[in-house]
């Protein structure tokens, strides 16, 4: 298979890591062969090696694009007005990232299949998503916003929060539109409540 334009070749690699994850979202670890992979985006099998290598790459691709995607919806928040008002922004673009991007939800966070788990390098790779969340509250907290803690350990309750969220609004269990508007605001504002600088 001829190399695809650089165009091409995104578009491609993209479809076909979108079309992995929604079989593996909607008919299981089973479904996710190379071919049934290629067969849906109507390409061929020699295009998934050329790209990943196998399907082992193709899986850790996926792993990868979902925290792409995540962290490129953390990049659009604002990093220098309230502190407080970026970082409850930065829980809602979490929220955006998985409602836009379920079939890669689980891989990123789950174990759907059994015997894959992401390499050292791949791990590596991932850890700027959680550091951005840790830099938001160690704004809150230096501008007196939280109480004195460390910033890692509050960056770790909320993460639980706010995946813990996610993963029951995608399974519909928070109701979906107005109703589960209203349970992230209020979670949401009961975790900042909990981590404020008690008042004199």
């Amino acid at each position: 298979m001829a190399r695809p334009r650089k165009r091409d070749y995104d578009e491609l690699r993209r479809d076909l890591l979108d079309a992995a994850g929604r079989l593996l979202a909607e008919e299981g670890p089973q479904a996710l062969s190379t071919r049934r992979v290629a067969q849906e985006v109507g390409s061929s099998t020699t295009a998934v090696y050329n790209l990943f290598g196998d399907k082992t790459g193709l899986l850790r691709a996926m792993f990868l694009e979902g925290f792409a995607r995540l962290a490129r919806e953390f990049a659009a928040v604002p990093r220098d007005g309230d502190p407080e008002a970026d970082l409850m922004a930065l829980g809602y673009a979490y929220r955006a990232a998985a409602l836009a991007n379920p079939h890669l939800y689980e891989l990123m966070f789950g174990r759907p299949i059994a015997d894959f788990r992401p390499d050292e390098a791949a791990l590596a790779q991932i850890q700027g998503t959680f550091g951005t969340l840790v830099a938001a509250v160690a704004r809150c907290v230096d501008a007196g916003r939280f109480a004195p803690s460390d910033p890692y350990d509050i960056a770790v309750h909320l993460n639980a929060l706010v995946h813990g969220l996610a993963s029951l609004e995608l399974r519909g269990s928070l109701a979906g539109g107005d109703q589960a508007d209203r349970h992230w605001r209020l979670a949401l504002e009961a975790a900042f409540r909990g981590h404020r600088t008690p008042a004199p």
